[in-house]
């Protein structure tokens, strides 16, 4: 069976992240998260996350759906870390769509459907309303 790989920060983890876990987990035996670490996640999102790396890894490897789990500490080293795990499908959300085509001669590429109307950031300005 397939080995699936799949990258993110999983900050504030929603039920975006969750359908899209299962999804991936669904093309596949094996499941394996790169999360992102909170230095890449400052850099790309110019923002600290709201929860530290350890909590996070602990978050996404509590999921039963999730077999393996490590740190991305570099969105440049992504075929790198699909050979390191031997991952035959990487996995990402559609709203990367064609920003991982070139790494089609590592494995296969996914872009999947992103669950309507909800986003880390989204949650993150509505609790701070609320707050």
């Amino acid at each position: 069976m397939n080995r699936i790989i799949t990258f993110g920060t999983y900050d504030v983890l929603h039920i975006g992240h969750i359908k899209l876990l299962k999804r991936a987990k669904s093309l596949g035996s094996h499941l394996i998260v790169g999360v992102s670490s909170d230095e890449l996640n400052r850099d790309k999102k110019g923002r600290e996350p709201i929860y530290p790396l350890k909590s996070r890894l602990e978050i996404i490897s509590s999921l039963k759906f999730v077999d393996e789990v490590f740190v991305e500490d570099s969105l440049d080293l992504k075929a790198e870390y699909i050979t390191s795990h031997n991952a035959d499908i990487l996995v990402m959300g559609d709203d990367w769509e064609g920003r991982f085509d070139h790494l089609k001669k590592y494995c296969d590429v996914v872009y999947l459907p992103r669950t309507p109307s909800i986003s880390t950031t989204e949650v993150i300005e509505i609790i701070k309303e609320k707050a």
